[in-house]
């Protein structure tokens, strides 16, 4: 019989094997507009990307993703961040999500994994707080305590992911906390003050209500494409001779 720890260590392998097989797997593409994505290669020279979105799925919470090795780390964090540095917010750790996901906004149809309206609550760049690049993000996160800083348009400053434990899936909660800095603010409540969307302005009952418009990057999903491609050319066919 193998042991918890076998059992966690193939786990961890098969994650690095396929960065996305669990997020491809949890999702039909034929029915959703999110992108199916594949794990970028490593680019050093450009800054690291993040992105926060609001995702009013079976309960409100903040999806909260940090890139890293071609792939967007991410958690589910409920109450969404605080700038009070005495508040530590659960993060549940959650399956590798593709770059292409950071332009994502708009609607996952209902009973489809997920399901329900996504906002771009927060997106801009970080680094790690010591200053060793990806390499120390890599190590960070392993050892379960990611110290960054944050250039965003709502989160900025240092911040830190705290590893609490894991459970039987082999699912980490974290916890989310701002550090002491010249940005902390107790008496800020980000969340409650900054509702609208930062890629298009919109609310949440905005973007529900567009659900037809589930896809806001230039990106055009490969069926949809293929349709209106048909479509054009059909258009263009000249008509018969009589």
């Amino acid at each position: 019989m193998k042991s918890r720890t076998t059992r966690t260590t193939g786990k961890r392998r098969a994650t690095r094997a396929k960065p996305l097989g669990e997020y491809q797997r949890k999702r039909d593409f034929t029915k959703t507009r999110e992108p199916e994505g594949s794990a970028a290669r490593k680019k050093s020279a450009r800054a690291l990307r993040f992105v926060v979105q609001k995702h009013a799925a079976s309960h409100l919470h903040f999806d909260f993703r940090l890139e890293l090795d071609g792939v967007m780390k991410s958690w589910a964090v409920p109450k969404g961040p605080s700038y009070d540095p005495t508040v530590r917010r659960l993060a549940m750790e959650v399956e590798d999500h593709p770059i292409e996901y950071n332009t994502f906004e708009g609607t996952i149809p209902k009973g489809e994994y997920g399901g329900g309206t996504v906002m771009v609550w927060d997106r801009g760049t970080y680094e790690a707080e010591d200053g060793g690049g990806a390499a120390s993000l890599r190590a960070g996160y392993e050892r379960g305590d990611l110290k960054i800083v944050m250039h965003g348009k709502r989160l900025v400053g240092g911040w830190v992911l705290v590893r609490m434990r894991r459970d039987e899936s082999d699912r980490a909660q974290w916890l989310l906390i701002k550090h002491r800095d010249e940005t902390a603010d107790a008496t800020f409540d980000i969340v409650a003050d900054e509702t609208t969307s930062v890629a298009t302005g919109r609310t949440m009952d905005e973007i529900g209500s567009r659900a037809r418009r589930v896809w806001t990057s230039n990106r055009t999903p490969r069926k949809a494409a293929a349709q209106s491609t048909k479509k054009r050319a059909a258009r263009k066919k000249p008509a018969a001779k009589r």
